[in-house]
């Protein structure tokens, strides 16, 4: 509030959207906030999203049969993207969790699923997997995140942090280390959802505010700027990272998405995976997640229109999809959308078109990664 944020709501938080100076705009303001975090540093709040202790000597055996990953591999002191599904096969949340101990992880999910994946957890564990020595325990309230991304992030952590290494070799993408920052006990996880190089500093709630200061004053030197959820879905975006709940509907699978690749290779089962094997689930004509590329720059297309293989129809039309999300890139200067798309995979490099009132708007179907495709940046 004293930085002027502008708040959303989302799940039970209000959480800053964005961050305008004196005579900006929100698109203004996004623009600023995502240059400054692909040119030097931002500092993010990402204290709201869910947290979920899973302690117990059959904690990687429970999260095994929960998520489609593989955790019996998953080394202390790493992390992976993890994806959840309902029993029908589609995405029902996602997040990163940590090997802290041979015996626990930290389980972190969407801001608006915190409650319905513990609850899901303690349905399993309580109805289906009684033999499991596991427990649960929300942490969602207990853990201040902040999140520092940008090429300077490093530069800004470094004369902060004790009892840690953050270099890039001692602490490689998808890694998480304990230590102190400013006084405070710290959990430090090398992720990102930016694309730069990122930190998320996970603090006790009470250590949150002046943690926040002093980083944000360290920063000074370096550029940080605050920015806000809005920048966080652009950023993500030219990135191609999927958000559940927004690219997904409740019909998505994850070889839709473009996950397949999380899959855990031999495992046996998991929550979903029969539904999987249903012949419509592979079915090449599916909506899969693509990106989009309006071939007039000056067009940002909205969020939830349709799209159509062929211009000029009249209801009822023949549609193949539907944008999820769409924003302008600030660092690609141009407009970039997320689709799902029937058979997508196979249309890049096609031209679509969505229908709008005042007429057809044709679009290029491409990858969803719009940036830094290798990901050079993530791993600085």
């Amino acid at each position: 509030q004293a930085a002027g944020a502008v708040f959303e709501d989302v799940g039970l938080w209000k959480r800053a959207r964005y961050f305008p100076r004196t005579g900006e705009d929100m698109h203004a303001a996004v623009a600023r906030e995502c240059k400054a975090v692909r040119g030097a540093c931002g500092i993010f709040d990402a204290s709201t999203l869910g947290k979920i202790a899973v302690v117990g000597p059959d904690a990687g055996e429970f999260l095994n049969r929960l998520y489609i990953n593989n955790w019996s591999n998953l080394a202390v002191g790493r992390a992976r993207y993890g994806i959840l599904l309902r029993e029908d096969g589609f995405i029902y949340d996602d997040g990163v969790i940590a090997r802290i101990a041979p015996d626990r992880f930290h389980v972190t999910t969407t801001t608006g699923g915190a409650a319905r994946v513990l609850s899901m957890m303690e349905d399993y564990r309580q109805t289906e997997w009684q033999d499991l020595r596991v427990w649960l325990t929300s942490t969602t309230e207990q853990w201040a995140v902040i999140a520092v991304q940008g090429p300077r992030a490093r530069d800004v952590l470094r004369p902060l942090v004790e009892g840690a290494d953050i270099s890039a070799d001692a602490l490689p993408h998808m890694a998480v280390t304990t230590g102190s920052i400013c006084g405070a006990p710290m959990m430090l996880f090398r992720v990102s959802f930016s694309g730069e190089l990122g930190y998320e500093i996970n603090v006790p709630a009470d250590h949150g505010r002046a943690v926040w200061e002093a980083v944000y004053a360290a920063g000074a030197a370096h550029g940080i700027t605050p920015y806000g959820t809005e920048t966080m879905h652009v950023l993500r975006a030219e990135k191609g990272y999927v958000i559940v709940g927004q690219d997904t509907d409740g019909t998505v699978t994850p070889d839709d998405a473009g996950l397949a690749w999380a899959i855990g290779r031999g495992k046996s089962d998991f929550v979903g995976k029969r539904s999987l094997e249903r012949a419509a689930m592979k079915d090449p004509q599916r909506k899969q997640f693509v990106g989009l590329r309006t071939l007039d720059p000056g067009t940002v297309l909205e969020e939830g229109a349709q799209i159509a293989e062929t211009a000029g129809q009249k209801p009822p039309m023949k549609l193949v999809g539907h944008v999820t999300s769409s924003y302008f890139s600030a660092a690609l200067g141009h407009p970039i959308a997320l689709a799902m798309v029937a058979g997508g995979r196979a249309r890049v490099g096609q031209t679509l078109y969505v229908p709008m009132p005042a007429g057809d708007i044709p679009v290029e179907v491409t990858s969803p990664v719009f940036y830094d495709p290798q990901g050079a940046r993530l791993h600085g």
